[in-house]
């Protein structure tokens, strides 16, 4: 996907790159899927590139560091053969960052700058930011640090105080529905629409929801918000529509999807149906943030799901 709506972001990080003082320090900040970690590694290879000397790409390149995800235990030897379908850990242990500070001590390779990309840094285990945070208070000279972040409010205080904010908006739902139409012309106008909906202005998160293929389900859940489900037909129709065992993707996207039906309703009801609407929506809210770590059992998961989005049409006995 090509860097789109970033043209304000490029002007302050130019401005910044032409000036005498550039700061040391970037934060990335914007939804998930707007193209924030491309936008680090371009600006990135600006940054680092001395005329005259070939430039490697941003992913090889001597003078732009990643620090990683180390893979799960048992996959050290695909690292080794080279593949690339690995299992990481969720998490960026202090380990990485202590390799990286220890990079850090030599020179740059090919000029006199030196890029850190961190995505995203709010991956990053509690040891890892303190010991990150140090070398963000003593830089050495000729570094730069991007840090990605989707969920800023997750980094330490003094970790985003020593960093200036670049922000990455999330677009229009016209200009998603566009790059989804452009990115992805084999879906259905039912898929691109459910995409839409749940992407909330990301165009990396619409493309990845595509994959998904949740057109089917979306009419659905519109259809429990507003008519609810007094005899679990409709639930048994979306459980049927999600399959029997939906991985943990499916699961998230299902999640995200319910909260955009959700919040795109709102505006459409009365006040005694916004209240009911906002307490499942807070309630779905909920479960996406343990869902990545919880070991829901899938069905059940769906079932709760369903249930909140037909409790926000009926009647709290009903539903």
């Amino acid at each position: 996907m090509s860097l789109i709506g970033h043209d304000e972001a490029w002007r302050e990080w130019r401005k910044a790159l032409d000036s005498t003082r550039m700061h040391h320090a970037w934060l990335l900040v914007g939804p998930k899927g707007m193209g924030k970690a491309l936008f680090a590694r371009a600006a990135a290879a600006e940054l680092v590139a001395e005329a005259g000397v070939p430039q490697p790409p941003s992913d090889r390149h001597p003078d732009i560091l990643f620090p990683e995800h180390p893979p799960e235990k048992g996959e050290e030897k695909k690292v080794e053969a080279g593949e690339t379908d690995i299992k990481r850990k969720r998490s960026i242990p202090v380990e990485e960052i202590r390799r990286l500070q220890r990079r850090l001590n030599t020179r740059p390779t090919l000029g006199g700058r030196r890029a850190v990309i961190i995505d995203p840094a709010d991956d990053l285990e509690t040891s890892a930011s303190n010991a990150l945070l140090k070398s963000l208070e003593e830089p050495p000279v000729g570094t730069f640090f991007l840090l990605v972040s989707h969920r800023p409010g997750r980094l330490l205080p003094t970790i985003r105080s020593r960093c200036r904010i670049l922000r990455f908006p999330a677009l229009p739902s016209d200009e998603v529905a566009r790059i989804v139409s452009r990115e992805a012309p084999q879906a259905d106008s039912a898929t691109r629409a459910a995409a839409v909906a749940a992407a909330e202005g990301s165009p990396g998160a619409a493309l990845g929801f595509v994959d998904q293929e949740l057109g089917g389900l979306h009419g659905i859940m519109e259809r429990l918000v507003i008519e609810g489900d007094e005899h679990f037909t409709l639930r048994g129709a979306m459980a049927a529509e999600i399959g029997a065992k939906p991985d943990r993707e499916r699961q998230m996207a299902t999640l995200d999807l319910a909260r955009a039906v959700l919040g795109a309703a709102l505006p459409r009801v009365n006040a005694a149906q916004q209240a009911r609407i906002i307490e499942a929506h807070a309630e779905i809210a909920r479960l996406s943030v343990a869902a990545p770590t919880a070991n829901f059992d899938p069905g059940l998961l769906m079932m709760e799901i369903g249930g909140l989005l037909a409790s926000a049409a009926l009647p709290r006995e009903a539903a």
